[in-house]
């Protein structure tokens, strides 16, 4: 692949970007540091704006970029403040459809002459009136801007869809977790480590990541937990996350007696999936490129998840997928598994190889680069 540069062959000075960012999910904000640091190093001045709260948890301006605190909102002061920092850029990326809305305020809309480039990470789900104001808000922004990238090719439809006049796919590769500084070296004395202090010692361990919301479809995964009782030795299932179903998925663990602990939000997941048997993704909407199917993929940990949204396209034969929904077919693919070692070695190869077809973190900034180039050359003289 040939690189791209920031620069023109008539030695213009360096690209001008703005990255826009909302509160931003994992994945869109873990990618905006990963696409900032890459364009640093080619040479591309870039502006974070995203709320403080993002700044501290992932540090752009480590990455060299310069953040200006933005809040999310789409109010008069947050508008003005986004485009008081756009007024100098010669390019602007929004993150996300609500950050991608803000972009196309403060940049004057439709006919706007900085270019808007928009990467479409997962779609807003809502009901009611919010779905139809969530859908207006679609279609402004595919239509104001200049190129749309979507995370699969079903973002990529959509986007089409809704008046997108160049939308492309394009997959946001994973930026790798930053290991715990106190971790062990050696990775069988930390998987021990970790499988005993979460009670794992002896009987298999299945690893679920993901706030404690209703999609997610934890209540399927309890459901499913009730027959792996039966199992011997029964497997600990362990859900790191945070999340308003809290409470109720507590109660239901206490008075089922099911073999699930709640641990709350981690930063240690990259040693999490290292110590699991089996990663589970119970969702029952994903539509974007899940964190913990690449995750578990790249570690070689065996994945059950849903037939759902953008996984299938993602993993490929890489992971084991059960209908949304089914607490059934879900507990049987996991027996099945967990019975059956020489079954899943052959899923961690299938995994590995699937893995291998993602883009890598450089060939996702050389894409965007590409991308910011095509808008931002020159016209020839006529």
């Amino acid at each position: 692949m040939t690189p791209v540069s920031s620069h023109s062959p008539l030695g213009r000075s360096p690209l001008r970007t703005v990255q826009v960012l909302g509160g931003g999910n994992a994945g869109s904000s873990a990618h905006v540091r990963s696409l900032a640091a890459g364009l640093v190093a080619r040479g591309v001045k870039v502006t974070v704006c995203a709320p403080a709260e993002a700044e501290r948890t992932y540090d752009f301006t480590g990455a060299g970029a310069d953040h200006a605190h933005v809040p999310r909102s789409s109010d008069p002061v947050a508008v003005a403040a986004l485009r008081a920092v756009c007024a100098d850029a010669d390019l602007v990326h929004a993150h996300g459809l609500h950050a991608s809305f803000r972009a196309v305020l403060a940049l004057g809309g439709r006919r706007a002459r900085t270019p808007l480039v928009v990467t479409w990470h997962d779609r807003a789900h809502a009901e009611g009136a919010q779905a139809r104001l969530v859908r207006v808000l679609e279609r402004r922004v595919m239509r104001a801007a200049g190129v749309v990238l979507g995370a699969t090719s079903d973002l990529v439809d959509r986007a089409r869809l809704t008046g997108a006049r160049d939308a492309r796919l394009g997959p946001v590769a994973l930026p790798g977790r930053p290991r715990p500084a106190a971790a062990p070296d050696d990775p069988d004395l930390l998987r021990a480590k970790t499988r005993a202090e979460l009670g794992a010692v002896g009987r298999p361990l299945l690893i679920a990541v993901g706030s404690l919301d209703p999609h997610r479809g934890y209540d399927v995964l309890l459901d499913a937990a009730r027959a792996w009782r039966l199992l011997d030795p029964a497997p600990l299932v362990v859900v790191a996350g945070e999340g308003p179903l809290r409470g109720e998925l507590q109660r239901r663990i206490e008075d089922e007696e099911l073999p699930v602990a709640l641990i709350g939000r981690r930063d240690d997941v990259t040693d999490l999936l290292a110590a699991a048997d089996l990663a589970l993704l119970p969702s029952l909407r994903e539509a974007g490129r899940s964190v913990l199917a690449q995750e578990a993929l790249h570690a070689r940990v065996p994945l059950v998840a849903s037939a759902t949204g953008g996984i299938p396209e993602l993993v490929g034969d890489g992971a084991e997928l059960v209908p949304r929904g089914d607490a059934e077919a879900l507990a049987e693919a996991v027996s099945g598994l967990l019975g059956d070692p020489a079954r899943r070695e052959a899923l961690r190869d299938r995994g590995t190889r699937q893995a291998a077809t993602w883009p890598t973190e450089d060939e996702t900034v050389a894409q965007v680069l590409s991308v910011y180039d095509e808008l931002t050359r020159p016209l020839p003289f006529l």
